[in-house]
């Protein structure tokens, strides 16, 4: 994930760890995972910070980060565990996801300061004080000549900040906070951020927008390559928002041969869950909106549906009940292919948790992030040029590959630019 679409060095520090606990799986043998203490000091090489007060804190970060892209809970910080502790957890053939999903890495944590009027440096001093002349609390002083704001008697209106001729008056906010509409993050004691479980739906949003990079979720990108790695065949389940997200150069006809390249069986598009989603919500509005609900909001969305019954219980009913597509694909897949394993290839961390409940467990067994499958094709070291192209997936309507494209006419020219002709 990155913040605003902008690639930074957080992503970059993520995708190395990615690429490298993938490496680790691909290798693995013999019950051996001592590579772990080495994989800190090839991503931060040297003995120079880039980022950090420290490198020692900039690897430790890495160490915590390759704990949670291999499954396993963060270490105390208050004792002494290597970062190999509980690492054979990693190797269990059915290893399922053990909460919490989205982690605070609290030593990464910038402790940022959250819901603050603060004053900058563009204040001019100015002599008709418009700031102090609206403040309902008189939180606002001068000192030298500067717009000063008492922190414990402002209500953070905001109304300073609206007639300051400068704007030199701003609201600061903690961005996880800001990027959590479900008021699931805190402070601990030491001012860094905290995340209340009951109300954390890990949609992602705080680990996308932390520019501290101090919050991750966990992967199963090990236990994914172990599982390709055995007798038993794993598909992989390709989201529909596939386009462009494992590189330019891996477009949708060459999508199969690179999956196999990683050792899947095969790579089928869940453009088809999507289709069969679609008509089954379809047959749901038509026969209770408006006779029965008011309206139908759709299933789509693990965190978005959990969200909405949470927040809005006297309208839960009105959440659709069919499968998600993801779901309806795994099944598709497991009716055709019995005793295979079933791998989600998708944008969001929110389908962890969803493939993780008791219900649905037996459809899909694994599920990564683009970002983590791209780090599987940079372990492996596939050269996307010289592959085959293959002029189909797996029969998926257009309207289906569109499922998670906004604007239809991008999905149009992407699907004639892959296929050569209308879908």
């Amino acid at each position: 994930m990155s913040i605003r679409g902008i690639y930074t060095y957080i992503n970059e520090i993520r995708l190395k760890v990615f690429t490298e606990v993938a490496k680790l799986s691909y290798n693995y043998k013999d019950g051996d995972l001592s590579e772990m203490d080495l994989i800190p000091y090839r991503i931060v090489p040297g003995e120079i910070a880039t980022a950090r007060e420290s490198v020692f804190l900039e690897r430790a970060i890495v160490e915590e980060r390759m704990r949670l892209a291999m499954g396993l809970n963060l270490r105390p910080v208050s004792e002494h565990a290597p970062v190999s502790m509980g690492a054979e957890e990693c190797v269990k053939p059915e290893k399922y996801y053990q909460p919490p999903l989205i982690n605070v890495i609290k030593f990464a944590c910038h402790a940022c300061p959250d819901n603050e009027m603060h004053v900058t440096e563009m204040c001019q001093g100015c002599i008709a004080h418009p700031c102090q002349k609206v403040c309902p609390k008189d939180a606002i002083t001068f000192r030298n000549g500067k717009s000063v704001i008492n922190q414990d008697k402002c209500v953070k209106c905001g109304k300073c900040a609206d007639v300051c001729p400068y704007n030199a008056i701003i609201k600061v906010e903690r961005p996880c906070v800001k990027a959590c509409k479900v008021d699931a993050i805190g402070s601990d004691e030491h001012g860094r951020a905290d995340i209340d479980y009951d109300k954390c739906e890990s949609c992602g949003m705080c680990l996308a927008n932390c520019p501290f990079g101090a919050i991750a979720d966990k992967t199963q990108i090990f236990q994914t390559i172990q599982a390709i790695r055995s007798d038993t065949p794993v598909y992989a389940a390709i989201a529909p928002a596939c386009v462009d997200q494992l590189g330019p150069n891996l477009s949708l006809n060459k999508m199969r041969a690179a999956f196999k390249e990683l050792g899947f069986e095969d790579a089928i598009e869940v453009a088809i869950g999507a289709d069969l989603c679609t008509i089954q919500e379809a047959e749901d509005y038509m026969e209770n909106v408006p006779s029965q609900l008011p309206f139908m909001g759709t299933s789509c969305c693990p965190a978005w549906a959990s969200m909405a019954k949470r927040l809005f219980p006297e309208q839960a009913d009105c959440i659709s009940m069919a499968l998600t597509p993801m779901v309806l694909t795994g099944r598709l897949i497991k009716e055709k292919h019995p005793g295979c394993k079933v791998a989600f290839i998708g944008p969001c961390a929110a389908k962890k948790l969803e493939a993780s409940r008791k219900s649905i467990r037996s459809d899909v067994d694994f599920v990564l992030t683009f970002e983590e499958t791209l780090g599987m094709f940079l372990a492996k070291d596939i050269d996307i040029e010289s592959l085959e192209p293959n002029n189909t997936m797996h029969g998926a309507s257009g309207d289906g590959r569109a499922f998670a494209i906004s604007n239809l006419v991008i999905c149009q020219e992407q699907f004639e630019k892959d296929y050569g002709k209308k879908g």
